[in-house]
């Protein structure tokens, strides 16, 4: 075979081979993300529901399965985040920013919950985990306003040296 002719063979096997291989694939978006989630529900698939949740949650439910002594699977099964007789699931705002993103997804009720998501390796993971802490973020964060609240009335409550404070005056009856 001649070189050039073995160049441009080369040339044509090596091109197949990278056609072939195409580059990495577009991860599925947090919303493809989901709807893998509810068929994998209603195919009863635990174990493809448990690869869509990430690290944080697995580890979660992981620590929920010893305190109740049951297993992962119960804790999974019995946590879904839609009900297994939910025949049309409805989404709308999906928001990605950076590794984190948000899912809108109407429940059984037809409210809608906010679904958290986080990207880890290399694909859209649920983050129940991250939901759990926001949501204990936000408790804190009222009891913190009430308490604020509560302090700062009784800032403005006048209180005589000796008094009980507990004790309030009784205004004066002008009759």
């Amino acid at each position: 075979m001649r070189p050039r002719a073995l160049i441009i063979s080369l040339f044509v096997a090596l091109s197949a081979f990278a056609a072939g291989c195409g580059g990495p694939e577009k991860p599925a978006s947090p919303k493809e993300t989901f709807q893998t989630y509810a068929k994998a529900l209603k195919q009863k698939d635990l174990t493809t529901m448990k690869l869509l949740l990430s690290s944080e949650t697995l580890k979660m439910h992981d620590q929920q399965a010893k305190a109740q002594g049951v297993t992962v699977d119960d804790i999974v099964k019995r946590e879904a985040l839609i009900s297994e007789s939910q025949t049309l699931v409805k989404f709308r705002n999906e928001k990605i920013e950076g590794e984190k993103a948000t899912l809108e997804v109407e429940n059984s009720f037809g409210g809608w919950d906010t679904v958290p998501f986080v990207f880890e390796e290399g694909q859209w993971k649920i983050d129940k985990k991250g939901f759990a802490d926001q949501m204990m973020r936000e408790i804190e964060e009222s009891q913190r306003q009430i308490e604020d609240a509560i302090n700062q009335g009784r800032q403005g409550d006048p209180v005589t040296p000796g008094a009980d404070p507990a004790m309030s005056p009784s205004p004066a009856n002008p009759f």
